[in-house]
């Protein structure tokens, strides 16, 4: 295949000052990689049997929900009826009471205002990048509940040296059903060198039924030459729970993207993500939950190690919509700086358009501090040293909590070409 470019791929909803260069990314796709075979999937033969069409659960949803809301006179509603400005149809600009919007404010206003759950899906990387990932695996997989039962599935995609290679699966979960799926994009043994160019990636669409609760693990331990693209799309019903864990600690540059939408009220969604750069590798994240159901829940919680010349971005957006009325969301980011050269960026915004709503934010970010440098060094260990204790320590504690024997295989090959006798201490 021809190099590709994707371009404005994990978009900010409402952006912010283009000098910081951090509004979206761009994706670069290496040229000539060969289009891979479809991607491993193991699940029980239930969750096939019980598959649903994404759309058909969104449809009725919609249908419950209604076609939209009620006649409302806010100003910016009306002036998104005006398509943002001031002025009327003859170029007088009318009831100056009305507010000129942003662009972002008038597509929010005609949302909310239209009700369109379908309309207002959105994943996180975006829709060109999800083409893209739709075009590779070829065929979207179907996976569901039935109502009451539970079920749990196992995706691996590795890469492969010259290939591009995807998973695409549509995850219907029924009410007051259990479901946990679990991904693993991850390098192979036979790969060769480590910057031979390869990528893989998953696009993944959830509708999580009334009261159901769904649990997500995505393991990325890919090599220093493979694009990894991860993009997902949440759709959660009343009192629906998703729990979403990423880990990310291999991958030249990796791109993952969630977008959530709290469509009923009580649904809540916990996203825990745990990440590792080295060397020139580059990490990118792009988080948005949207409130809409009332007395809703979100918490964003990102911890993080950067080494070497690493670079990593997270966009982390939590919108509290017109409606959401007693609805909390949280964002919080810890990152070590454990190398003098790398580029951190963190951008934690809340968006709000309701009183009675909490939004709370925050970022720790620090270098290891010169006396604990020290310290180390006065027993014989030396700064490059120090810097692999603290890649081991984010590897060891992936390991140790991995879901899955095959996860936890992936990071310890992962970790066999990063440390020196990992398997060897690991307990």
């Amino acid at each position: 295949m021809d190099a590709l470019t994707i371009r404005h791929a994990s978009a900010m909803p409402a952006p912010t000052w283009s000098w910081l260069k951090m509004n979206d990314t761009t994706i670069e796709i290496p040229a000539d990689l060969e289009r891979a075979g479809a991607a491993d999937i193991d699940a029980p033969q239930a969750l096939f049997d019980h598959a649903r069409a994404f759309e058909v659960a969104v449809a009725e949803l919609q249908d419950r929900l209604g076609a939209g809301a009620e006649a409302d006179g806010r100003a910016c509603v009306r002036a998104a009826a005006l398509g943002g400005t001031r002025t009327d149809a003859s170029g007088d600009l009318g009831d100056l009471d009305i507010p000129a919007l942003s662009r972002y404010q008038e597509r929010a206003c005609r949302e909310e205002v239209e009700g369109d759950v379908a309309a207002a899906f959105e994943t996180g990387v975006g829709r060109d990048a999800r083409a893209y990932l739709n075009f590779l695996a070829g065929e979207t997989v179907l996976l569901g509940t039935e109502a009451g039962e539970s079920g749990r599935a196992q995706v691996s995609v590795p890469a492969e040296a010259g290939r591009a290679s995807a998973a695409s699966l549509d995850v219907v979960a029924a009410p007051d059903s259990t479901l946990a799926l679990d991904v693993v994009l991850d390098g192979t043994d036979d790969f060769g060198a480590e910057d031979a160019p390869a990528l893989i990636g998953s696009a993944l669409r959830v509708f999580a039924g009334a009261r159901a609760r769904v649990t997500v693990t995505v393991y990325v331990t890919a090599l220093p030459g493979t694009v990894v693209i991860d993009d997902e799309g949440y759709v959660l019903d009343e009192g629906a729970r998703v729990t979403v864990r990423h880990v990310v600690l291999g991958g030249g540059a990796t791109y993952t993207g969630m977008a959530c939408d709290l469509r009923c009220d009580t649904a809540r969604v916990d996203i825990d993500t745990s990440y590792l750069a080295a060397g020139a590798e580059r990490r990118d994240f792009a988080y948005t939950v949207r409130h809409r159901g009332r007395k809703t829940i979100s918490n964003i919680l990102a911890n993080g190690v950067l080494a070497g010349t690493s670079k990593k971005v997270l966009r982390g957006t939590i919108d509290l919509v017109h409606g959401c009325k007693g609805s909390e969301g949280t964002e919080r980011e810890t990152v070590l700086l454990a190398s003098e050269g790398v580029d951190n960026k963190t951008v934690p915004t809340i968006l709000c358009d309701e009183d009675d709503v909490a939004g709370n934010h925050g970022a720790t970010i620090g270098h290891v501090r010169p006396d604990q440098l020290f310290y180390l060094t006065c027993r014989g260990i030396s700064p490059a040293e120090a810097e692999a204790l603290f890649l081991r320590a984010k590897l060891e504690d992936a390991a140790l909590t991995a879901p899955t024997d095959d996860a936890r295989a992936a990071v310890c090959r992962l970790a066999g070409r990063m440390v020196d006798h990992f398997e060897e201490e690991l307990v």
